[in-house]
């Protein structure tokens, strides 16, 4: 127990879900220290340390939250900012494709040198609890069956896209494969760098939590929007992208048949999963390793969001183009049944609900960023 309210740290806090974390953990109670590198092809604004504080609201006025302008690689920064800190949830990471291979190693050094200095820092301050962001995309496709079962399905060829075939075939039966939703157990398949080093993330907070007696809850995101999302940025997503389509007056282009299935969750119940999973480690024993799909559990076509977005702000309907790009996922939903069981822990927006409010959100601009001089800002 604690005589004062705990203290968590949220790498990569001034982002996007890092912020929305930010905002639920001082709500629930904790206090807070942020630590970002305010990185411009992440922050495309003229983000501050003061603008990311009146994020928060005025109602935490009482409470400390610390911003450190630093980077999660640098352990001269993290031996300043561990000490105190019972829990760090692990934002930070280098998110998107890139633009090709050439980017392979930014992306190793942002998220899988860094994750391992950030743990390696945690085990000299002994610091036991993690909630790590990890991503779906460790899975590669989804999960599938055909009349024999399930199966994995293959990368889908040149040939079948361009004859408008796109979804995968059993090559046991040469029929079309049935979409399913993935567990946790699912096998993973990165098909490119960031869902690698996401899925070397997963290792090593496994590694570190085996090693040192600690406990690490890996939560495996889906398609996160909502809310101050990025636009005209490399990290936005595709919601993002129709929804600026369609305030410039212009209709949205869906690749392939509009038909492929994700699952699409609202960011505020991303930052709700990320204090059930501090929670429910409390209740783990040493070197504890749990991994959560966060996500939930009801699917939807790229083209049924790209629809309730146009409805919504009264732009024409989506061009379904029949375009493609190889090496695309096809379908990618999950099961929610681990993280409902065991947390206790449901979604509280639907896919209308947060589709509507999304279309009318404010977004983050792309301009110039301005980051804030090296250091810290507080209030409390």
């Amino acid at each position: 127990m604690h005589e004062t309210a705990p203290h968590l740290l949220v790498t990569g806090g001034a982002g996007f879900i890092g912020a929305e974390v930010v905002a639920a953990a001082l709500r629930a109670g904790w206090q807070v220290s942020v630590l970002d590198n305010f990185r411009s092809d992440v922050h495309a604004s003229a983000l501050t340390s003061p603008r990311l504080l009146a994020r928060f609201g005025t109602e935490f006025t009482d409470r400390h939250v610390r911003v450190v302008h630093g980077d999660v690689a640098d352990p001269g920064v993290l031996d300043r900012v561990l000490p105190g800190v019972d829990a760090v949830s692990h934002q930070a990471a280098k998110v998107g494709l890139g633009v090709d291979f050439s980017d392979s190693p930014d992306y190793v050094a942002s998220n899988e040198l860094a994750t391992s200095v950030l743990l390696a820092a945690m085990a000299r301050h002994s610091v036991k609890d993690l909630v790590l962001a990890s991503s779906m995309v460790i899975y590669g496709e989804g999960a599938y069956r055909d009349e024999k079962g399930p199966i994995a399905a293959d990368l889908r060829s040149r040939a079948d896209l361009d004859a408008g075939r796109f979804d995968p075939m059993s090559p046991r039966t040469g029929t079309r494969l049935l979409p399913d939703l993935i567990t946790e157990d699912g096998a993973c398949d990165p098909r490119n760098v960031y869902a690698a080093t996401k899925l070397g993330q997963e290792f090593l907070a496994a590694s570190w939590a085996r090693a040192t007696g600690g406990r690490a809850v890996l939560l495996r995101y889906h398609n996160v929007y909502g809310p101050n999302m990025p636009q005209g940025t490399p990290y936005a997503g595709v919601a993002s992208i129709f929804r600026s389509v369609l305030k410039a007056g212009n209709r949205p282009r869906v690749f392939e048949d509009g038909k492929q299935r994700r699952d699409f969750i609202h960011v505020s119940d991303v930052a709700r999963a990320n204090l059930a999973g501090l929670d429910w480690s409390q209740g783990q024993a040493a070197g504890t390793v749990r991994a959560f799909n966060v996500a939930t559990g009801d699917v939807h076509t790229v083209g049924e969001m790209a629809l309730a977005l146009a409805e919504t702000l009264g732009g024409g309907a989506p061009i379904v183009t029949g375009e493609y790009r190889l090496g695309d996922v096809r379908h990618i939903t999950a099961s929610a049944a681990r993280i409902r069981t065991e947390m206790d822990w449901v979604p509280r927006i639907g896919f209308a609900e947060g589709m509507a409010e999304f279309a009318r959100a404010p977004m983050r601009d792309a301009h110039a960023s301005q980051e804030p001089a090296a250091g810290e800002v507080s209030r409390g």
